[in-house]
């Protein structure tokens, strides 16, 4: 993610709605993907969910009749609001999904609300539990993002991660894979030549989806998952192993975004002080897949580093193998495709 900064030139983060420098009051434009002073926006204004809710900080585009910003137009179903567990919850899970919005944003990946598009189009779910024993299935179906409002809750979400043998689960990472799920249905549902192409690299998708995520809960994942796939989820199906990869590259890529706006070098030094490897993020490297590849491993041996030194679990507890990283680099490839036919669709529609 970029850094973003006041008008007064303090640094300000991507959820603020408020300058700790100057006192101005700020939000986001996601068409320019820019922080500025509310009272800079002009005729702009602040979407209903954070006018009603302090829930969103972005701001909807002046002359847009939408009272919602276009992440939060996004939402299909929400809690109860005036439920106070549920409202707290719900905000936490907005605050990741506007982080997933501007990845797909600055990449440039199609945005289609299900309410402008219905075959084709994204919604979000976000439900509570009527049970607080029975958690809400999280997961996608013809383009609805389902999320149970409990996983915001970090010791529930932490309970759920133990027991399912994971070594990573966050709010972030659970919408980076869903939404993964929908781009590939947007991507090779309807086109067998890009199917083909699909199971060249992660195999026949046609294959039993439960019998294979029945096999993987009862038997575990194959021993040498570690080798071939991003996650021991992702060894299941083709189907969640490029929900699992097209998260680990959203991961990938924000994260090295982040080190190239802080300008980041990692530089690792020998007991005598000299330095035994230096990688220094440059802009090329979110833009190119092998970019991305010499400087996000550097920069995760660091994070987690950095993690440990504070007691903490690993950012990035994952190592890529070369079956992965192919993988990985087919998601770049179609992501780009995608972008520019989308950018060559709105040209087109502009003239």
């Amino acid at each position: 993610m970029k850094v973003f900064f006041c008008e007064c030139g303090n640094l300000v983060h991507f959820e603020n709605v408020g300058c700790v420098a100057c006192g101005r009051a700020l939000a986001f434009v996601p068409e320019k993907r820019e922080m500025v002073a509310v009272e800079s926006a002009g005729a702009a204004r602040l979407c209903r969910n954070g006018q009603d809710w302090g829930a969103c900080n972005w701001l909807v585009a002046a002359g847009d009749d939408n009272p919602f910003c276009i992440a939060c137009r996004l939402n299909q179903i929400v809690p109860p609001l005036a439920d106070d567990s549920a409202r707290a919850g719900w905000i936490e899970i907005e605050r990741a999904k506007r982080r997933l919005v501007y990845s797909l944003l600055e990449i440039g990946l199609p945005l289609i609300s299900k309410a402008d598009d219905p075959e084709r189009g994204l919604a979000f779910a976000f439900l509570q539990r009527e049970n607080p024993q029975e958690a809400v299935v999280t997961g996608h179906a013809d383009g609805v993002i389902t999320l149970d409002v409990a996983e915001a809750d970090d010791p529930i979400r932490e309970e759920v991660r133990k027991s399912l043998g994971e070594t990573y689960r966050t709010l972030l990472g659970h919408l980076r894979h869903e939404v993964g799920h929908y781009f590939w249905n947007l991507f090779f549902a309807a086109d067998e030549q890009a199917r083909r192409l699909f199971r060249d690299v992660f195999g026949d998708e046609t294959r039993d989806y439960e019998q294979a995520l029945q096999h993987h809960y009862n038997d575990g994942p194959p021993a040498d998952w570690q080798g071939r796939f991003v996650s021991a989820y992702a060894s299941s199906h083709p189907w969640e192993d490029w929900a699992e990869t097209f998260a680990h590259y959203l991961h990938m890529r924000d994260t090295t975004e982040t080190a190239h706006a802080f300008g980041l070098t990692v530089a690792a030094r020998d007991p005598s002080g000299r330095r035994v490897r230096e990688v220094s993020v440059k802009p090329t490297d979110i833009r190119s897949f092998d970019g991305l590849m010499r400087a996000f491993p550097p920069l995760t041996l660091a994070i987690n580093a950095l993690n440990r030194s504070m007691g903490v679990r690993d950012a990035y507890p994952f190592v890529l193998g070369g079956p992965a990283v192919t993988k990985m680099r087919f998601v770049h490839g179609m992501a780009v495709e995608a972008a520019r036919k989308k950018s060559t669709n709105h040209e087109g529609g502009s003239r």
